[in-house]
This record gives C-alpha cells, structure tokens and sequence, in this order.
C-alpha cells in the first residue's frame, strides 16, 4: 500500500526516551501499528506483541518481575499494539519501565477510556504520549505542498482522511473501505467492551449527530427521538467520544443573559466517516450539507494542527440566543481566539457582543482563501 508519511516520523527518535513509555492512541485504522513498525524496521532486537496474544497477555497480567525480565531480556524495544486488551497493563509495563532500564517500551490503543485508565496512573511521570489521528492536511502540505491539498480538498471533504480510503484507486472503492470501517471496527471497543448490546440505537443517535454539525444539540430531543433515556444517550455520546469516532464541544459564557452557556455541540472525527453514517458520498455540487461538511473539516483538522504542534487550548463554540456565533473558540496563552467557518467566504463582522463582551478577543473567519495559514 501506498505510505503516507506522518508527523510523527520526523521526531519519532525524539519520542523514544528511556526510561519513559511511549504510548499511541488514537482511532482504530489511522496507521498507529503501520507506523511504529516502519520507524522500527532498522532496528535490532525488537519484539512486536499484540493485546491479543495469549501467551503475552499470560506473562504480563501476572505481575511476575522474574517471568517479565525473563521473558523480555535481550530485547532493545518492545512493541505492544492494542494494549488496553491486557488487564493491569499500565502496572506491567511500570515494572519494566522500572527493573529492565535499557529497554525502550511502544505501547498502542484504540481505546481511550481503556487504555487511559489501564496506563495512566500507573505510568505518571514515565509515559510519553502521542495522538495519532486520520492523515492531516497539515501533514499532506508538508509531503506534497499546498496545491496538492486544494486538488484533493473535495476528497477530504467527502471522503476524510483514512490512510487506506486516501490511497483506495477508485470512488468505489473508497466508499467500500469506509462502510466496512464504520460497519466492522469503529463501534468495536463500545459494543465489546461495553457489552451493549442495542447497536441499532447507537447508529442512529450517530445519524441524528451527522445531520447537526455546527448545531447546538439537545440530549431531551435525542432522549425522545431514540426512545431511550437521556441518561443512556449521554452514556453513548461519552463512549463514541471516548473511542475517538466523536468530539464533544461545550459554549463559552460569562454569563451574559444572552449568550448559551448550557448546550454542546458534536463534530465527527472524520468527515468521512461521518457521510458513511448517512450514507452519502455525493461530489459537493449535488449536496446540501456542504457548509456542515466545511465546518465539520476545519474543526478536526484543527485538532490535530494543535496537537501536532503542541498549541495548548481549551475548545468552545460561542452563541446568543438571537444567533450571533462564533463556530470556534480556543482559550490559550490567556487570550480568546475566535474563529467562523464559512465555505463561500463571505465577509462576515465579528458579532458586536463577542467584541463588546471580550474586547481583547480576535475574530478571524476561515475559508477557502486562508485555511492552509490556519492549519500549517
């Protein structure tokens, strides 16, 4: 298959300091395991394991120093994909964190509520982490230059940024490759490992989210059209965030009488798989849904620009109960930075309360003319 170089190989050496643990995460399928072994194919004396491995799952649950040292002396780096599948995986790899010090650890999830709460505390102070999201254009600007974003941007906007639907050969066949990630891997860690059994109710509560990108969403509403209690929709949004198919944004307030404060709003991680969800693949001059679908793409691949580039924010939306808004804003360096998304690039004023209320705030609206300043 044709590689898609990532961000993170320029500093994976960088990455790799003993006696810390480098731990990966991200969505299942975006390259996580393709990467780290690529960066290791030079390497000596590496071990590659699986979560699914019985006998490596035996060795590591038993919390046995002597069989751990046993089992892993003479290796320079081990490599434990879906780790969250072994239980007390966080305390094992502090031991050979702790007790075998010339050995380089790579963990890897899929799973964030699993591998979060198996890793983190027991490695504070020696875990490295990384997020590895779907291909960025951030990272396509870098391999290809700008222009190649712009030739590709309805593609992004319609088919996302999967490693695999990005190199497929055909329309068709990315459209395949997306109805089997959504059908078979994306819902996997909810429906097995959360035992939920109802995976009829879970689609639909992400179809109701896919038609309401940059809409303020009710839980009471989804409660009533799914038939479900409102304390299980919130329960899948958290599990659907959790497993990185979802991100959940809240309002900014100061407690104005006009401004939202109490509401959310969802974006997709990929618009990909959010047009999977509906079922429509549609080139953009045949939809009705492309300023959702422009939205939905600035916002995830502002995420993953900060991540990258390790810009520390905290994300809201802002809006008046008479409709003035702002799609993003980020909280950092003590300042607000707010941001409208508008595909047509019209020129739209910054809202009179957003600067009368946060005069120190900026307003900037992303289009198509300047989104690559934005995200590179």
């Amino acid at each position: 298959m044709t590689w898609i170089t990532r961000y993170y190989e320029k500093n994976f050496e960088d990455l790799l300091k003993k006696p810390k643990v480098l731990v990966i995460h991200g969505p299942r399928q975006v390259g996580k395991s393709s990467l780290v072994k690529r960066m290791l194919q030079n390497k000596k004396q590496i071990f590659l394991g699986d979560g699914d491995d019985l006998n490596l799952r035996e060795i590591l649950e038993s919390m046995s120093l002597t069989r751990i040292k046993g089992a892993f002396k003479g290796y320079e780096i081990v490599f434990i994909d879906e780790a969250q599948q072994i239980e007390k995986i966080g305390s094992a790899l502090k031991l050979m964190a702790d007790h075998i010090p010339d050995l380089q650890i790579i963990a890897s999830g899929s799973s964030s509520f699993d591998l979060s709460n198996k890793i983190g505390e027991p490695l504070v102070g020696r875990q490295i982490v990384a997020m590895l999201y779907p291909v960025s254009i951030l990272e396509l600007s870098k391999n290809s230059g700008g222009m190649h974003v712009l030739q590709e941007l309805e593609n992004l906007m319609v088919f996302g940024g999967y490693p695999e639907v990005m190199v497929a050969e055909s329309n068709e066949a990315k459209v395949d490759t997306l109805v089997h990630l959504r059908n078979a891997l994306l819902l996997k860690d909810i429906l097995e490992l959360e035992n939920i059994r109802n995976s009829s109710k879970l689609m639909d509560l992400l179809r109701l989210l896919a038609f309401q990108i940059g809409m303020e969403v009710s839980l009471n509403e989804l409660s009533n059209q799914l038939q479900i209690a409102k304390q299980t929709v919130e329960r899948y949004i958290d599990l659907l965030e959790k497993v990185f198919i979802i991100k959940k944004v809240q309002a900014f307030s100061s407690n104005l009488r006009k401004e939202i404060s109490k509401s959310h709003r969802y974006y997709f991680i990929d618009n990909g798989i959010r047009n999977a969800v509906i079922n429509n693949f549609n080139p953009l001059k045949f939809r009705n849904d492309v300023g959702m679908l422009w939205e939905n793409l600035m916002y995830s691949e502002r995420l993953k620009t900060r991540e990258y580039h390790k810009i520390y924010a905290n994300n809201y939306f802002w809006r008046t109960y008479d409709q003035k808004e702002v799609d993003l804003v980020e909280e950092r360096e003590g300042k607000l930075f707010g941001y409208e998304f508008k595909w047509q690039g019209k020129k739209t004023r910054a809202p009179k309360l957003w600067l009368d209320t946060y005069p120190n705030a900026s307003y900037q609206v992303i289009d198509q003319n300047n989104f690559l300043e934005f995200l590179t």
